[in-house]
């Protein structure tokens, strides 16, 4: 990852640390994610790009150990805050870069992470790392937006105006070529959306100075033409919107 695209995440995720946690949106589908992974007592799960510890959280309710890393201290603050909190003791956050994981082959038996890969120059490379540090016979997961061809163009135009570290939102083509592509076994999709009210994400952003009207205008002139692929629509008098995730799990094949 570039030192300057490295820049731009943790001085984004810096200011997000703590509004990203109280959106309503990103406390969905964290049941959806158990399910499709059953975690045990017998699991280490290693979650990357962990933000304020939401979803390693949820993971160490039911794994025996979970490790959170992230790349931005503020982030990894919050998660420690959040773990105290929830009285967890087997969970443990390492401040690192995705792209270079710091971990042995074959480390853990569950690697996932959320919301990540259309933060990546390289989601391949990514991918890869989880796969390596991954033990044989164990699981690795991906929840990102996913979006069609038609769609991905104008989204990433909004969603960079909104966040500058955001780079690509694979398309729901790439995605799946991705996975099929890694060398992962029994590969399996799901998906959700993220429902999200505009001005409360705005609240949770810090787009350049004269962006935010810009986003407020063109999710508000996309209502009822949906060229965002995020069906922004009123409800109960606020403008809201629909991100849609793909979530891939495949299974690592014995060494």
């Amino acid at each position: 990852m570039s030192a300057s695209h490295h820049e731009r995440i943790v001085e984004q995720f810096t200011q997000q640390a703590i509004p990203f946690a109280q959106l309503p949106g990103h406390l969905d589908s964290l049941n959806l994610l158990l399910e499709l992974t059953r975690p045990t007592a017998e699991d280490t799960v290693l979650d990357l790009a962990c933000g304020p510890g939401l979803l390693a959280c949820a993971f160490a309710r039911q794994a025996g150990q979970v490790t959170g890393m992230d790349l931005t201290p503020a982030m990894l603050e919050q998660a420690a805050k959040r773990q105290q909190e929830q009285g967890l003791t087997n969970l443990v956050w390492q401040l690192g870069d995705v792209q270079a994981l710091p971990y042995a082959d074959d480390s853990f038996s569950l690697v996932i992470t959320r919301y990540s890969f259309h933060h990546l120059l390289d989601p391949q490379q990514t991918l890869a790392e989880m796969i390596r540090v991954c033990k044989p016979g164990g699981q690795v997961l991906v929840a990102d937006v996913a979006l069609p061809a038609e769609k991905a163009a104008a989204y990433d135009y909004l969603e960079l105006l909104r966040d500058p570290s955001h780079t690509h939102a694979l398309t729901t083509a790439e995605f799946s070529a991705l996975f099929l592509n890694s060398g992962l076994h029994d590969c399996r999709q799901a998906s959700y959306n993220v429902e999200l009210e505009l001005e409360a994400q705005l609240r949770a952003s810090f787009p350049k100075p004269g962006d935010e009207e810009r986003i407020r205008q063109m999710v508000t002139e996309d209502i009822g033409i949906n060229n965002l692929g995020i069906k922004a629509r009123y409800q109960d008098g606020a403008v809201v919107y629909s991100v849609p995730i793909s979530v891939f799990v495949g299974s690592k094949g014995a060494a």
